[in-house]
């Protein structure tokens, strides 16, 4: 059942994006009266699912969703229409189009895509608003994995700034260590300030890892709702109990509680717990997974979380400024991998990509990553590679600087050279997530 909801979530996420990437191609060409033969969901060699015909143009969806396409006329793209360019121009054809105007066309996807990301922003905002913890209410310290501690981190640090700077939201202070390829990390250890060095090697092991949730807030465990079948529940434990300890140790922290769990793993345990004012001793079986089927109490239980509410016309500028944040993100992360060693261990396909939708379907989760896979799109799609819509603008911006096209015969093999590639490179990030789930 979770696979499918993950499935759902990523063929609903990518048919949105490609056809308002699509329409964007669209909409430009027919601005500047350019005939569209066929606006396609998904490709259809062979044949389609589904067709009708409007006017000049062809509407239909394919059966491979491997994206779609928005096929222009007098324009050598995946069609790969020789015929058509044999014929003379005729005044309707991408071809006889001015270069600014071609260019403008080629541009329409991804400043759609772009648009559509702030849309989406905006839209989050308005119906959402905005809710984060801030750094400076994780009182209890911050929980660090294996990754936390060769950064030098402990459990039960409260982290202060990053390179001497404040980092409003807690969530982010990865983001910042990580892109901003910070140096130190100021923190408070035993009632005691102390700056901490990045280690050198530390960002590559971070990509290597291919996680960035080194550090989380550390909370007490505090029961809020039990698995059902919980073994905690049949021993008696109840909603708001106060989980402290096992036996004669004591973890009074959730982090603390469910690694030591881990040790005790189909043993009878007495866990320690308080209840209304009272410290108790519960005879519990841990089952052979180490874990007591029980839900710790969500962040506002224990922090102030920053809250804020727009509405549509106050989502605007912030709409525009999370966009242009993300890209910014994504551009440092796509940097960061091409500098580490075996980068092409990281590449991922559609399985990857269908991991970052959460188990359970959530709209907000939904919109917030195809929002963010928006903005990947457009930022993939200017790359310079023949094929995609960057290769159709490097060609042009030769056109205008050196006043004369590419041939037609160079533009077909380049084509072809350039869906080569792509499709090499499908297949080998689909490959690799294929060969991840063997490891």
């Amino acid at each position: 059942m979770v696979i499918l909801v993950k499935v759902a979530q990523l063929l609903l996420s990518l048919s949105i994006l490609v056809i308002f990437h699509e329409f964007g191609h669209y909409i430009s060409a027919r601005i500047f009266k350019t005939r569209v033969e066929k606006f396609y969901l998904f490709f259809d060699p062979w044949f389609s699912l589904f067709k009708f015909k409007k006017g000049e143009t062809e509407y239909g969806i394919g059966w491979v969703p491997l994206g779609g396409y928005c096929k222009i006329s007098g324009m050598i793209d995946e069609s790969m229409d020789k015929e058509q360019m044999k014929q003379p121009p005729q005044p309707w054809e991408f071809r006889s189009k001015p270069t600014w105007q071609r260019l403008i066309i080629m541009l329409g996807g991804v400043t759609v895509n772009i648009l559509l990301a702030i849309c989406i922003y905006i839209a989050i905002l308005t119906v959402w608003g905005e809710k984060y913890l801030p750094t400076a209410e994780v009182k209890y310290g911050i929980s660090v994995n294996a990754l936390g501690s060769e950064l030098g981190l402990r459990n039960g640090d409260r982290i202060l700034t990053v390179d001497n700077k404040e980092v409003e939201e807690f969530s982010a202070i990865p983001k910042h260590i990580v892109f901003d390829q910070a140096k130190t990390i100021q923190i408070i250890r035993d009632g005691k300030k102390v700056n901490i060095n990045v280690p050198s090697g530390f960002l590559n092991r971070l990509i290597q890892s291919k996680s960035v949730d080194f550090i989380s807030e550390r909370v007490p465990f505090e029961v809020s709702k039990f698995v059902l079948g919980s073994s905690a529940q049949k021993a008696g434990m109840k909603l708001n109990d106060r989980i402290i300890g096992i036996n004669d140790s004591l973890f009074p922290y959730f982090d603390e509680f469910r690694t030591a769990l881990q040790r005790y793993k189909n043993q009878k345990v007495n866990i320690r717990l308080i209840r209304s004012g009272d410290t108790l001793q519960l005879p519990v079986t841990i089952p052979g997974d180490g874990r007591i089927g029980v839900y710790t109490k969500d962040l506002s239980a224990y922090f102030k979380l920053k809250e804020k509410s727009y509405n549509i016309f106050s989502a605007i500028p912030v709409g525009f400024s999370l966009t242009f944040e993300r890209t910014g993100d994504y551009l440092k992360s796509l940097k960061m991998l091409f500098k580490q060693e075996k980068a092409y261990e990281s590449v991922g396909g559609f399985i990857s990509i269908g991991s970052l939708f959460p188990d359970v379907w959530d709209w907000y989760n939904f919109w917030t990553w195809t929002a963010f896979l928006s903005i990947m799109l457009a930022v993939v799609n200017v790359l310079p590679i023949p094929a995609l819509d960057g290769g159709h603008v490097m060609f042009l911006l030769y056109e205008i600087i050196f006043r004369r096209k590419p041939s037609d015969k160079f533009m077909e093999y380049a084509q072809i050279t350039g869906m080569i590639i792509l499709f090499g490179i499908l297949i080998f990030a689909n490959m690799n997530d294929v060969l991840k789930l063997f490891r």
